[in-house]
């Protein structure tokens, strides 16, 4: 389990301790959007780092935005990064925008 795994799967024990207690309803609103968040930017990164182990182009974009190398912890920086510069909207819609954003088209721009 890395990292990001890690974080995803806290978040879910916290949200499931916190409906079983009965708690705040507004808190655990606002944890669920967050995991959501988290899984869609995981699920992209890996979908990006996929990507770029059979293209050089995109290993290359990383490398001279400075991001360095090609690992998951770069990759994942920078999907993150631009996916919190994302147009701000409604929380299902920064959602969708995560999962439909181009981040390969965003490497090599």
């Amino acid at each position: 389990m890395n990292d990001y795994q890690k974080e995803i799967a806290d978040l879910e024990a916290q949200i499931d301790q916190l409906v079983e207690a009965e708690g705040d309803p507004k808190t655990i609103a606002e944890l669920s959007m967050q995991l959501e968040i988290l899984r869609a930017i995981y699920a992209r990164a890996l979908d990006l780092l996929e990507r770029g182990r059979k293209d050089p182009e995109l290993r290359y974009g990383l490398r001279i935005q400075g991001y360095g190398d090609w690992t998951l912890d770069n990759v994942y920086a920078f999907v993150y990064e631009r996916a919190v510069e994302l147009e701000p909207r409604a929380h299902s819609a920064f959602v969708g925008g995560i999962k439909t954003a181009d981040f390969a088209l965003m490497l090599n721009s």
